[in-house]
């Protein structure tokens, strides 16, 4: 290793240090009598006794920091660099309020095969490693949308996925559309108004995307009737980016599948997946009995799956482990500026520990609308049924139900909507507009008040 020159270690706080000057030590004569060192003092020792004392405390503060993992590493190193966004702010004005210090966060996956600043991924990465087609397909729509209400405190998470197209109205004016169609839109207005003040490049893609994150936090608010605190946004290349850190995550499957859409080619039973099959795992829809409903079973499975390896493998309290998660999400990832990843952290053993339940909201039918086949959903129950598993509903966010008809459309849906999940879900005891009462003890929902089962966090489902 090269040797680099040894130099005074340079000081940073407190007054100038004195200048020093150079004092010749006395000449000794010869036949002078040599000096005896001076007996050592009491108060010498003492002192000793007092380093060493203070060296063991830091010692110690030391390892405990670093044994804590998540704590030191998040704090001191996570927070710096991470990508913030301040779309929240517009939905703090009059929105619900959290109870008790519950936390509710709502997770983005952005089907989007563009950088952060707008720039196209590679082709070759898009259709070889993704294997989603060009950059041009997908737009900004969001095909993840799922709210994880944390209690406070601790106690069991509760996380409910919202299908992408579920046929609501979207914020600000824009009429009914898929959910994760709102983010586009609102990206889509902005960026013409923003383009005509002259704005380009990076900037306009960053200011659109602040009004497409604004669009979808106020119309998941909206229709859920419940306050987001805090939110994480991340598209195609971050999951991928994400899997490829944590990879092989074990999966499990029913039967097996073979798509050439996603790339999904999976024998049944147990199997371990690299990140371009974790891709293809989640995002397969065709040839599954429930299409994009069982594709969202999928998705949460693929989460159960990877924070039961977390835990498992001791990442979150190993320093070195996390730094390659982090290097992603520092990358990839966006978050709320608000938001203080420590305090996250120190839910992650509830999440990773099996402390957590999957549910799916539910539909009421297919139609088509607009020319594009959307899912017809009931607001009202909705809320409702949301408000009773997390303790209560906010009658400040309720609405008139949303979808045009509550009954399918012959005809309307893809091939692959035509399975078993496509009748009503909605249990009759979860409907009834207004949630219940703050600080009420909500009442047993049944469970086929969802669409479909729902999946527990802390092992490897089996999905189909």
């Amino acid at each position: 290793m090269p040797e680099y020159p040894r130099t005074a270690p340079r000081r940073t706080t407190g007054a100038p240090a004195p200048r020093r000057t150079s004092v010749p030590a006395p000449r000794r004569t010869s036949g002078a009598p040599r000096r005896r060192p001076a007996p050592r003092r009491r108060g010498t020792r003492r002192a000793r006794a007092a380093g060493l004392a203070r060296l063991a405390v830091c010692l110690t503060s030391a390892a405990v920091l670093l044994t804590s993992g998540v704590g030191w590493f998040a704090y001191h190193w996570l927070n710096n660099g991470l990508i913030t966004s301040h779309a929240l702010d517009a939905l703090r004005d009059g929105a619900p309020r959290s109870r008790d210090g519950a936390v509710n966060v709502l997770l983005i996956g952005l089907d989007s095969r563009r950088d952060m600043n707008g720039n196209a991924l590679p082709k070759e990465f898009v259709e070889r490693e993704l294997h989603a087609g060009s950059s041009e397909i997908g737009g900004y729509n969001t095909n993840t949308l799922i709210l994880m209400h944390i209690p406070a405190g601790g106690g069991k998470v509760t996380a409910f996925s919202i299908p992408r197209d579920d046929y609501v109205e979207i914020a600000g004016g824009r009429g009914e559309h898929k959910i994760k169609e709102a983010y586009g839109l609102a990206k889509a207005e902005a960026e013409e108004k923003l383009i005509a003040e002259g704005v380009r490049g990076a900037d306009l893609e960053h200011r659109g995307r602040e009004a497409g994150r604004e669009a979808t936090l106020a119309t998941v608010q909206k229709f859920l009737g419940v306050p987001i605190d805090h939110f994480a946004e991340v598209n195609l290349l971050g999951f991928y980016d994400i899997a490829k850190v944590v990879q092989p995550v074990q999966v499990c499957l029913k039967k097996p599948v073979r798509d050439r859409y996603s790339g999904a080619d999976f024998p049944a039973g147990l199997q371990n997946l690299d990140a371009r099959q974790a891709l293809a795992f989640v995002r397969q829809r065709h040839g599954l009995d429930g299409g994009d409903l069982d594709r969202t079973r999928r998705q949460q499975a693929f989460l159960s799956s990877v924070t039961h390896k977390l835990k498992s493998q001791g990442v979150w309290g190993d320093v070195g482990k996390l730094q390659g998660l982090f290097d992603v999400v520092k990358k990839d990832v966006v978050i709320d500026d608000r938001w203080n990843i420590l305090d996250f952290a120190r839910q992650a053993p509830n999440l990773t520990g099996g402390n957590a339940e999957f549910h799916t909201l539910p539909i009421e039918g297919f139609a088509t609308r607009k020319g594009e086949a959307v899912n017809l959903v009931d607001a009202d129950k909705v809320r409702a049924l949301v408000g009773k598993m997390i303790g209560g509903g906010s009658a400040t966010a309720s609405a008139s139900p949303t979808g045009s008809g509550s009954g399918s459309e012959p005809g309307s849906g893809e091939a692959s909507r035509s399975g078993s999940d496509g009748g009503s879900a909605g249990g009759g005891s979860a409907g009834g507009g207004g949630g219940a009462t703050s600080g009420a003890s909500p009442a047993p929902v049944p469970s086929d008040a969802f669409q479909g089962p729902a999946v527990e966090m802390g092992g490897v489902p089996c999905v189909d």
